[in-house]
């Protein structure tokens, strides 16, 4: 099996409308890491994404019949944009069904390269099903996004190229995980070429698929996938891919929202580029492999697998970077309720810089503070600054690992429920973010219960986030629970979160 893919991977035809990118020394992390880091950089073909390269390799192979029905696939956008610039390349027609979730910046591109954007369901397997659906209806080719052995090797040429570009000893290739195409193809030429080198997965803890089938030794489904990284947010590795990966890939490392922020600034400092969520996986991966490993001295590379960014997402990968980076930390606070206090409570945190504060008048003895802290980069830091609190105060609670903290609490501090709200139930929500998204969330929700709190929040990304408070006697949460598993919606029950108890209940 491996000769035939190096030998497809060779053959693949990939250069009529990608080039060969560079692979480039990132300093920073260098310096920072104490390793040799080089970037691949898939972020300059011309659509942004190395999904090009598979794309037109597939697309290729098409008969002279098979162009002139036209062809039809689904995806996240990445791959649609390398069919659709394959496609005008070769002067074939093609339908791209994207989830209705897909940042605009790729609807738009795939639209300018000439293909037809068809916006259906709220995920990648939603488009996947109603592109499968169209395709018999109409009698057009799919062109799969990464399960296909001819996809994979046009994804491999990146291995290719790199083995190439860089002819000395490479401890270990980190590569991003979605369907399995690209570091199958990369798995298969460079195991195959310097079996010594590593080749190891990233995959976003919110859609971990090749983990998953690491773990159980077989391909499955995820019961939910995150759609942060929506490059990558794929609920099931490939067939094709699984085959190759299951034998070649060395391991998995999963990664955080915080962290794949913290690496897409990481990236930026180093290269002056913004990559998308999914282009920042594997330089998060390297991060926390050398952080586990302790390791110096070692040739390491991470592939900058695209540059498809929304600008309205850049404030909350802004914003959750430094998280990310262990350099702020969020903590709780009681201190009291007197002129002082607060310079005390400052006191203690000695010359760091406060980044947040919060607080709200809560009883004439005490009052609970919301702050966020710059610490420095480790946990250490983060230890030693919990020990001084501790020490010098009666309550303090850490949050810097609390999503519902920072998602919410931050934003809207401000007090306990009255003491006329009945029992109050809180419950977080997500859904697909797109217009009218928010109106018909609230026309569902109905009116039985009575909402006592409400928070929403725009991130610029393809979710929207709200954190509703509801009064609910205790004898009904069972209903409760059963409408909202009706409503279609990703909800959480966050009534026993400590950090809704501290400042909201």
């Amino acid at each position: 099996m491996m000769q035939r893919y190096i030998r497809k991977i060779l053959e693949a035809q990939v250069y009529d409308v990608a080039i060969e990118t560079p692979l480039e020394e990132a300093r920073g992390l260098s310096e920072r890491t104490g390793n040799h880091v080089l970037l691949k950089r898939e972020d300059e073909q011309p659509v942004y994404s190395f999904k090009i390269r598979g794309a037109y390799n597939r697309m290729a192979q098409l008969t002279p019949e098979e162009r002139a029905r036209g062809v039809i696939t689904a995806s996240a956008g990445n791959h649609a944009q390398g069919v659709a610039n394959a496609a005008r390349f070769l002067g074939v027609k093609a339908t791209i069904v994207m989830p209705k979730t897909t940042p605009d910046v790729k609807v738009t591109n795939v639209r300018r390269l000439g293909g037809k954007a068809v916006l259906h369901g709220d995920a990648f397997d939603d488009a996947r099903v109603y592109a499968e659906k169209l395709m018999e209806e109409k009698g057009l080719t799919y062109i799969p996004p990464y399960d296909d052995p001819d996809v994979i090797a046009g994804q491999g040429t990146v291995a290719m190229e790199m083995l190439r570009q860089h002819t000395g000893k490479i401890d270990a290739i980190f590569v991003p995980v979605g369907g399995g195409g690209l570091i199958a193809g990369i798995a298969a030429y460079v195991k195959y070429l310097r079996p010594e080198t590593k080749v190891i997965g990233v995959e976003s803890n919110e859609s971990a698929c090749l983990a998953l089938a690491m773990e159980k030794g077989r391909r499955a489904i995820l019961p939910q996938v995150g759609i942060f990284a929506d490059g990558v947010a794929v609920a099931q590795i490939g067939k094709y891919t699984w085959e190759i990966c299951k034998d070649h890939v060395d391991e998995v490392i999963t990664v955080s929202v915080d962290e794949i922020c913290a690496a897409v600034k990481d990236i930026f400092d180093d290269t002056r580029s913004v990559t998308e969520p999914a282009g920042a996986l594997a330089v998060a991966g390297l991060k926390k492999y050398v952080a586990r490993e302790k390791c110096e001295g070692k040739t390491l590379i991470a592939i900058n697998s695209g540059a498809n960014v929304n600008f309205d997402r850049l404030r909350h990968i802004a914003e959750r970077s430094e998280l990310g980076e262990k350099r702020e930390m969020l903590i709780a606070a009681r201190i009291p309720e007197r002129p002082g206090a607060f310079k005390e409570f400052c006191k203690v945190l000695g010359n760091r810089n406060i980044t947040e504060f919060n607080y709200r008048y809560s009883d004439s003895d005490s009052a609970i503070v919301f702050a966020g802290v710059q610490i420095r980069k480790n946990n250490d830091g983060r230890d030693e600054l919990l020990a001084e609190l501790n020490e010098a105060l009666d309550e303090v609670t850490d949050l810097t690992d609390n999503e519902m903290a920072k998602l919410h609490i931050r934003y809207m501090v401000g007090g306990h429920k009255p003491s006329s709200c009945g029992d109050e139930a809180i419950y977080r929500f997500e859904f697909p973010e797109r217009p009218g998204a928010l109106m018909k969330f609230l026309n569902t929700l109905g009116g039985r219960w009575n909402i006592s709190m409400f928070h929403y929040r725009n991130h610029g990304a393809a979710f929207g986030r709200v954190l509703v408070g509801m009064e609910v006697p205790k004898k009904e949460r069972a209903e409760v629970r059963k409408y909202l598993n009706e409503l279609g919606y990703t909800w959480f029950d966050e009534t026993e979160n400590e950090a809704y108890q501290l400042f909201l209940g």
